[in-house]
């Protein structure tokens, strides 16, 4: 099992966990919505649970709980800035399809 980020990714996690002056790492899950299914959420976490798994790249920890990583296994979390528009991007071998609107994916 495995969780990347990017250079860029870990960049702006870290500034935001500095920003919000607290925190440990970014937490990843999926939930059900969506026309295609699932869609990604994201949250800064404070403490780890019994059921996370914890992955590191470039000092910063994303934590998935074991029940979202048949999902998101292999993926890699990116952060770009395109024009005025900035967000993480998520590129996940796993997805099958993603909607049109591109908020929801099914695998």
């Amino acid at each position: 099992m495995s969780v990347l980020l990017t250079e860029n990714a870990a960049r702006q996690i870290k500034k935001q966990l500095e920003k919000r002056g607290k925190g440990i790492g970014l937490k990843l899950g999926v939930k059900k919505s969506g026309c295609s299914g699932y869609a990604y959420a994201l949250e800064y976490a404070d403490q780890l649970m019994e059921d996370d798994a914890v992955f590191e790249n470039f000092g910063v920890k994303v934590i998935v709980r074991k029940s979202d990583l048949p999902y998101v296994d292999g993926i890699e979390l990116d952060y770009r800035r395109e024009g005025i528009n900035e967000a993480f991007q998520f590129n996940n071998p796993n997805v099958k399809a993603t909607c049109g609107c591109g908020e929801s994916f099914s695998v």
